[in-house]
């Protein structure tokens, strides 16, 4: 019951996200969704897992970034609750590799998020799936 109230949550926040368009994301969604991951976040990396409302939050936040500029908005947001959240800072930066999710830059203090622009590899012969990531300007 608990799962499917939290995925009707996830669900619920996409779509609100979604509905924005070509609006920057906001870091109050961001901070919603990694909420998700509270508990792997508090206790670190790697016990326990983050598990699958935590790692649907995190694809959740791929989807939305459908542009440059959302992006940067996104990694920005991110980068805000690594220096907010410094002792848990390595557990916030695992979510992307944990999770299976090419978010394209690394979250870490240090980077630079204006350096980013959309790239798109696409299908290559012999059945390689299509990657969609970052790259620098």
């Amino acid at each position: 019951m608990g799962a499917h109230r939290t995925m009707i949550r996830v669900l619920m926040l996409l779509s609100w996200a979604t509905s924005i368009g070509g609006s920057a994301v906001e870091c109050t969604t961001v901070t919603e969704l990694i909420s998700f991951c509270a508990t792997f976040i508090s206790n670190g990396s790697p016990d326990p897992y983050p598990g699958t409302p935590c790692c649907e939050a995190v694809t959740n936040l791929y989807t939305m970034t459908h542009s440059t500029d959302n992006r940067r908005s996104l990694c920005g947001c991110l980068m805000g609750l690594v220096t907010a959240n410094n002792s848990n800072s390595t557990a916030i930066a695992t979510l992307p590799g944990f999770c299976g999710v090419p978010l394209g830059f690394t979250i870490d203090p240090d980077t630079d998020c204006d350096l980013y622009r959309s790239v798109t590899m696409s299908t290559q012969s012999g059945g390689n799936v299509a990657l969609k990531g970052e790259g620098l300007l």
